[in-house]
Order: C-alpha cells, then sequence, then structure tokens
C-alpha cells in the first residue's frame, strides 16, 4: 500500500468502468459499493506518468491547458490498471485501481490543491 493509497482502495476492485464523453467524465464503481466520476482533466493533470510527476519529489510538473482534453482510449493494463490515451497525445500514465480510488476519495481536495497551483503560477486550465 502506498502513502496515496487507503487500506479500502487497497482491497477494492473495479466493478464497471464507462467513459462518458459528453460530459468528459470517467465513470468507476468499485466492489466495496462506492463509485465515483473522475472529469477527463482531473485524471489527466494527475496523471502517475513520470511527465507529470518527476523523477522524484519537487520534480513535479504542472499540467496547463487541459480543460478540454478527452480521453481517445482506455485500454486495460493486466488485471490491475488501466492507461488512457488522451486528446493531447498523452498515454503513458498506468492508473492503478487503488490509485483510481484514491483520486475518487480524495477529489475535492486535489482539485482545490491544483487549481491553487495554477494560480501560483499565473496559469490557466485553458
Amino acid at each position: 500500500m502506498s502513502e496515496t493509497t487507503s487500506p479500502a482502495a487497497a482491497e477494492a476492485t473495479p466493478t464497471g468502468i464507462t467513459l462518458h464523453q459528453k460530459s468528459r467524465l470517467l465513470e468507476i464503481a468499485f466492489s466495496d459499493g462506492r463509485s465515483f466520476r473522475l472529469p477527463y482533466e482531473f485524471l489527466r493533470v494527475h496523471s502517475p506518468s513520470a511527465e507529470v510527476r518527476g523523477h522524484g519529489p519537487g520534480q513535479e510538473v504542472l499540467q496547463t491547458g487541459k480543460r478540454q482534453v478527452e480521453i481517445r482510449s482506455l485500454d486495460p493494463v493486466g488485471s490491475y490498471a488501466v492507461q488512457p490515451t488522451f486528446s493531447d497525445g498523452h498515454a503513458t500514465g498506468i492508473y492503478a485501481w487503488d490509485y483510481l480510488y484514491y483520486l475518487g476519495e480524495n477529489q475535492d481536495r486535489l482539485w482545490a490543491a491544483y487549481l491553487e497551483s495554477l494560480e501560483k503560477a499565473g496559469a490557466s486550465r485553458d
């Protein structure tokens, strides 16, 4: 279990994933009965890839201009994750089930922190 994983996330497995292209939401339901609706933009700016996270603490790269991003495809990675291809060409993030659960559980806090980072950087979602 990583620092981004709760005990519930470590045990939950997805029971359904739906891409809602019009509203740009990924809906994921888990075996514990919880479900989350994660905006594509939110998923893109919180990609677990090295391109976004960097290769160590303090190397994170603030993602800007992602408001209109779409998910073009969503491919399974073994039985533990999915790998989306985004309309901006980003396709290197592997989203493990526990990470998607973490994003869902912490969506409000993470989104607020992202918006604050954008503001501090004088950057935009557009």
